[in-house]
Order: structure tokens, then sequence, then C-alpha cells
């Protein structure tokens, strides 16, 4: 039997972001005011190197949620409230981020830390868990009067992912 039809959705990896996810400003979280806010930037990259131009980023921490969609270039921006700690742990402040990219079945959770706080990030239990070679994937940089937070889903510098 030669069978000539498409795949549907079900048969395929993503991502079907662009029609489904078209609301303005979402990459802004609403309740940022009354807190000092940063804007955050990065790209999501392959494996191979090359940018991911049809993903998705979510971002939250305690009252505050955003997503953004990655352009043509694979970047993608947040303006966020500074989350602060969380009182009675050692955590340090830090934003939790999910990863909707092609080819994943599953999103990819991973945070990004602040690079201004290192003595609270030397504190974070789940930051001193990973491999000190790698902590830095998960350490935003300065870049002007943002931040930067490139996501690499492999290869060289693999942002770390958590399993939960």
């Amino acid at each position: 039997m030669n069978d000539k039809r498409a795949p549907t959705p079900s048969q395929t990896v993503g991502p079907f972001f662009g029609f489904a996810l078209p609301f303005a400003d979402d990459y802004e979280a609403t309740q940022a005011s009354g807190r000092e806010t940063v804007r955050v930037e990065g790209t999501l990259i392959d494996g191979d190197g090359q940018v991911v131009s049809d993903g998705l980023i979510e971002v939250w921490s305690q009252d505050q949620f955003a997503r953004c969609r990655t352009d043509a270039e694979g970047a993608y921006r947040f303006v966020i409230a500074r989350p602060h700690g969380k009182s009675g742990t050692t955590e340090a402040p830090h934003l939790d981020v999910a990863v909707f990219a092609r080819g994943l079945l599953r999103y990819l959770l991973t945070r990004m830390y602040f690079p201004d706080l290192t003595s609270a990030n030397a504190d974070d239990p789940l930051l001193a868990s990973v491999d000190e070679s790698r902590r830095a994937t998960l350490i935003a940089e300065l870049n002007g009067a943002s931040l930067r937070f490139d996501i690499r889903l492999q290869g060289d510098k693999e942002t770390v992912f958590f399993a939960v």
C-alpha cells in the first residue's frame, strides 16, 4: 500500500506555536509594577549551533508569568520584575524557564540566575548541585541595561536542564 497522505499534527513533533499564541505583549509580566524591572534577552540555539526560530520560552517567578515566541533570528525577550528570594530558604532569586521547541516531545525546564548575586547564588542548593563547570549556563550575563540568557539545547555549552 502506497499512502501519500501528509502526517497529521499528532504524528509530528511541532511546533505549532505561531497560530496559537498571537497574544500582544505576552513577553511583559503585568505584575511588574512597584518593583525593579529587568529586561532579559536571549537566543534559542539547537545542537548544531543554529538558531531555533519557532520556539517558545516561558518564564515565571512567584507572582508573575510571561511567554515569548522566538523570532526569525531565534531571539526572545522579557520585561519582568526582578524576583526576590523566598523567605525561609537559601534559594537565590531566579526565574524558572520552560523551553518548547521543534523536536522536543516534552518541554525542558531550567533556571536563570542573576549575575550580580554572587553570594546568594553560592548558597543556592540547586545551583550548588550542578557541576561547577556547567553552572555558568544558568547565570545570565550583564549586557548593557539588560540581561542576556542564551539557551543551548545541545552541544557545546548546553544549558543545564532539570528533570521534575
